[in-house]
């Protein structure tokens, strides 16, 4: 038994390699089809677009801007003034007339000019460009770091759903492995219902005995159904995650043995949380803060601004060469004074970066704290499954003893029963443990970042 037990481990050795990367092939087939699809995920790259998107508007504000503008006014009343033009010159042109014996110079009536224009237009082209402007240069800084950090963001959600993904297979193998148990319970249950019923037909059986046959089958029966419900919803809950059909089936062809066997070095590694997105997250939103508190520091900064009006200006609609202008020049705005106001932004800035190194500092110490807790919640299901598998070892054994003790006469089907429900209860729990230390992988390679996010 022994030299086929070794023949069986040597040859399960060679095999090894290959099956666990089967194994991590269709996992990482689930997992990329997930962040195809999931729906949160692509909630997050939208989030990723519109950070591009602001970086492009930050960039916009340095490019020249052209608008046209147009304004049309009318007037009438109001204040004027008296120009006594006729009582001024037309003596003067008068005289001239006579002195040149023509009409060139024709009399001029006084005029009233009203201030208020009547009928006037102003139709412009104009082009303003930021000469000087920190808070341009700034605003596009940030945004690139806004960027890296929706970017740190979306791989932030990929790595919790890569958890929860291989949790909720694990879920669905452990249900899937669950009902085979039950099956098997009741395969049993009715051969001892099968051997009762002769054993009563030949007069050598006892009538309580079957009632117990036809009660245990009821309560494997009842065990089963809850089992497959649970199939059911270990299959929807997986298939949601993927954004697919919750009917949609699952590649159970997954080896549980060689997963297991790379679990002993995953436990000699100590625990290390360096890479983590929450910390990435967290200085980059330190960086952010401290470009804000320097951009706030710069608000004494001089603002200049050129501009160029092309454009046409007159009353009663003319457009020629007298309306036409063009209008060049410069604008330079210099903080002075604003109520202190700048003062308090930069107290502000200042504060949300003590904020944030704070933030930095106490994220280290969960994530130790949550590292450390991973690690030891598989270090405790990895002993619990290795105590589990003697505990099936001996149940297996102890339920074959009674049932040939049973046929034999030496023991009584009370025993039997309790026998093979000691096997089942074993058989669940190796099943159940053993997903249990592969659900602790899962948390720890969460709370180490170790998984690959691309491919």
């Amino acid at each position: 038994m022994r030299t086929v037990f070794s023949k069986a481990c040597l040859g399960f050795l060679f095999l090894l390699p290959s099956a666990v990367n089967a194994q991590n092939e269709l996992l990482r087939q689930y997992i990329d089809s997930a962040f195809a699809n999931n729906i949160v995920l692509e909630q997050k790259n939208i989030s990723l677009e519109k950070a591009n998107a602001a970086l492009e508007i930050a960039r916009s504000w340095s490019y020249p801007a052209v608008n046209f503008q147009f304004g049309y006014q009318t007037a009438d009343g109001g204040r004027d003034i008296y120009l006594p033009l006729g009582d001024l010159l037309n003596g003067v042109y008068a005289t001239l007339n006579q002195l040149t014996a023509s009409n060139a110079f024709p009399q001029l009536e006084n005029q009233r000019i009203n201030f208020l224009p009547k009928n006037f237009y102003d139709g412009h082209i104009r082009t303003t460009l930021p000469i000087i402007n920190e808070d341009i240069r700034y605003g596009k800084k940030i945004s690139r770091q806004q960027i890296t950090l929706s970017e740190i963001e979306v791989d932030l959600y990929k790595r919790e759903l890569v958890k929860n993904i291989k949790s909720a297979y694990y879920q669905y193998l452990t249900a899937q492995q669950a009902v085979a148990i039950y099956e098997s319970a009741l395969e049993l249950a009715r051969e001892g219902q099968r051997v009762n019923q002769k054993l009563l037909d030949n007069g050598k059986g006892l009538h309580a005995y079957l009632l117990r046959s036809n009660s245990e089958i009821e309560q494997v029966n009842a065990q089963l159904y809850q089992a497959r419900q649970q199939v059911i919803n270990a299959r929807a809950y997986f298939n949601l995650l993927l954004n697919r059909e919750q009917t949609a089936a699952i590649d159970s062809n997954y080896n549980s043995t060689a997963a297991l066997d790379q679990i002993q070095s995953t436990l000699m590694a100590p625990p290390s949380n360096g890479q983590r997105e929450e910390f990435r997250v967290l200085r980059q939103a330190l960086a952010i803060n401290e470009n804000l508190l320097e951009m706030n520091k710069r608000f004494y900064y001089p603002k200049l601004n050129g501009f160029l009006d092309l454009g046409s200006q007159s009353q009663n609609w003319q457009f020629n060469g007298q309306s036409r202008y063009y209008m060049l020049g410069v604008q330079l705005d210099v903080p002075i004074f604003a109520g202190y106001r700048n003062k308090y932004k930069i107290r502000q800035a200042e504060l949300d970066a003590r904020t944030s190194r704070l933030n930095i500092e106490q994220t280290r110490q969960q994530l130790q704290l949550t590292g450390t807790t991973a690690h030891n919640n598989l270090l405790a299901s990895w002993q619990s499954f290795q105590a589990t598998t003697k505990q099936l070892e001996a149940a297996a054994a102890y339920q074959r003893l009674i049932e040939r003790g049973y046929r034999e006469g030496t023991n009584s089907f009370i025993e039997t029963i309790d026998a093979r429900n000691q096997y089942t209860q074993a058989q669940l729990q190796y099943n159940i443990n053993q997903y249990r230390v592969l659900i602790a992988a899962a948390a720890l390679e969460r709370e180490t970042a170790s998984f690959n996010l691309k491919k």
